[in-house]
């Protein structure tokens, strides 16, 4: 009886993975001529602009339709989408050269610049991911801060991370992390850390003592 059960389960897993690989390809085609205009669309305007356009129009896409239609959109215009990746309603990107590991999950109405998010990534809602502290230099009274030139780095946030609601990142944060909700990501947070504030402070770490360092496998 338990043999027979376990492999019921397992047909059923089987079936789910199944219908959401034919799903994941009929979305794909769906996709293929928006991704087409957008190519159009970059060539003129440049891909910056094409992508904040597209991303406005997709986001406000309800449920899971947007789901996918978001998903195989963004695997095709942007530098990579892992599988089972899922953007909410109301995400916006500015770069197409953002990534989107697998498995990870990105809430409503977040603002990403260029980040590379890792694998399992738990990202909540109303997050800004922006490209460092100093967009816009503001030595100079004489020049508008707008037109005064600036640093935009690459944002990377490690696998298996959890940044809380409404919290705002401007510098890395490492794998395994859990960063707060409202919290300012102002420097590097490194492997493991807890941190919570404005600015961001390290209030414990999820490393147990007796883990080693060598956790190449994780």
């Amino acid at each position: 009886m338990d043999s027979s059960s376990n492999g019921k389960g397992r047909r059923s897993v089987l079936m789910r993975v199944l219908c959401k690989r034919i799903i994941g390809i009929v979305f794909v085609i769906v996709a293929t001529p928006l991704w087409a205009l957008y190519r159009l669309q970059a060539l003129v305007l440049g891909q910056s602009q094409a992508i904040s356009a597209w991303s406005q129009l997709l986001a406000l896409l309800p449920g899971l339709f947007g789901v996918y239609l978001r998903r195989a959109f963004y695997g095709c215009a942007m530098q990579d989408v892992g599988q089972d990746a899922v953007v909410s309603f109301g995400v916006l990107f500015s770069h197409s050269a953002t990534s989107i590991g697998r498995s990870a999950y990105i809430g409503p109405y977040c603002v990403i610049g260029d980040a590379e998010i890792g694998d399992d990534c738990l990202i909540g809602s109303q997050v800004s991911i922006m490209n460092g502290s100093r967009q816009h230099g503001i030595e100079r009274l004489d020049i508008p801060v707008r037109e005064q030139p600036g640093e935009w780095p690459r944002i990377r946030i490690g696998r298996d991370t959890w940044i809380g609601d409404r919290a705002i990142v401007m510098a890395d944060i490492g794998k395994h992390c859990v960063v707060g909700a409202g919290s300012v990501v102002t420097k590097h947070v490194e492997d493991y850390a807890i941190v919570v504030g404005n600015p961001a402070r390290v209030i414990g770490s999820r490393r147990r003592p007796e883990t080693t360092s060598n956790d190449s496998g994780e």
